[in-house]
């Protein structure tokens, strides 16, 4: 039996201030915001077109006017940012239809902007949605060929300024790709069109439901030749800093729960904006355990994106986004 015998109470009491609700958000460390969130959406050619993706419970791939229909419920909610990924009606090797003026993405730019001129858009540039072998950039001798791929996705970036995107937002990993896009959009007169990098993409198990969503899965290898292996920390930030320099406005991290110490030491080690990416994984994880009755959905919902806002993101993308708002408004 121990002989020490404790004399006085602790002087610091830490649940004193988790006593009561309002102590509790009196001094909570970290605020999730509507302004921190940004909802991705899936346009595809035709009228009417709702699809439901089944890997994503209330995702849905939309045609233009359903897009705008979506965005006035999302400002009706206090969801001010989008981010656009385009389902083309015909693909080829080249992806062609990525750089076409009347694109997918660029039609539903003008759309969204001629009703709703201060709505938030950025657009996904990658040309794997676009391609008949689903890769992100030009293939040659059956590898992905770096050079000729960049050409194409600041050509792409272009005519989604020229549509009037707020932010062109690469996500093809190839190198060099922020510096070719930042030399297009300046020397065509969009220096203010800014530019959100896909920095430390990592080759992630947890795209499996979005390449449902965007059709954009490749028909043969995989992406672990340009997206970075997910081991590597500190080539992620060689990544991040590269990107700076290059022009980026804002970096990105993606995935984000499986990535929180890259969000962290992003945050710690460079005075930029840093957006995190809380993919499809992530939440079909969520919305398939708490339809088996295992979790609370929304607890498990709100308590993942606070955690990538404390983590030093300042902007999530995330399809959680509507629920997130609702929740907010409690």
């Amino acid at each position: 039996m121990s002989n020490f015998i404790q004399t006085d109470l602790p002087v610091s009491r830490p649940r004193r201030l988790r006593r009561t609700a309002v102590l509790r958000d009196m001094f909570r460390e970290t605020r999730l915001a509507k302004s921190d969130l940004i909802f991705p959406l899936f346009v595809a050619t035709g009228e009417n077109v709702k699809r439901e993706i089944t890997s994503m419970p209330g995702i849905h791939q939309l045609s233009i006017d359903n897009v705008l229909r979506e965005c006035e419920e999302l400002l009706s909610v206090g969801i001010n940012s989008i981010l656009l990924f385009g389902i083309p009606a015909v693909k080829d090797e080249t992806g062609s239809a990525a750089i076409a003026r009347d694109g997918i993405v660029q039609a539903t730019v003008r759309a969204i902007k001629d009703r709703f001129p201060d709505i938030v858009v950025v657009t996904d540039v990658c040309l794997c949605a676009y391609t008949t072998h689903g890769h992100c950039g030009v293939i040659r001798d059956g590898e992905v060929v770096n050079d000729e791929s960049v050409d194409l996705i600041a050509e792409q970036a272009l005519t989604h300024a020229q549509s009037g995107a707020d932010i062109v937002a690469p996500s093809d990993m190839m190198d060099g790709r922020v510096a070719a896009i930042r030399e297009k959009l300046d020397e065509n007169g969009f220096a203010n069109t800014a530019i959100m990098a896909y920095s430390a993409k990592f080759a992630s198990a947890f795209y499996g439901p979005f390449r449902q969503a965007a059709d954009s899965a490749p028909q043969f290898g995989d992406r672990r030749s340009y997206q970075m292996d997910a081991a590597n920390a500190d080539e992620a930030i060689r990544e991040i800093v590269l990107d700076i320099h290059e022009g980026a406005d804002i970096v990105m991290v993606k995935p984000a729960l499986a990535y929180l110490d890259i969000v962290r030491r992003t945050k710690d080690e460079f005075n930029v904006p840093v957006a995190a990416y809380n993919v499809s994984g992530e939440y079909s994880m969520i919305k398939a355990a708490a339809e088996r009755g295992w979790i609370d959905g929304t607890a498990a919902m709100m308590e993942a994106l606070t955690s990538i806002k404390r983590a030093g993101a300042d902007v999530i993308i995330t399809y959680f986004a509507k629920e997130a708002a609702a929740e907010l408004d409690k």
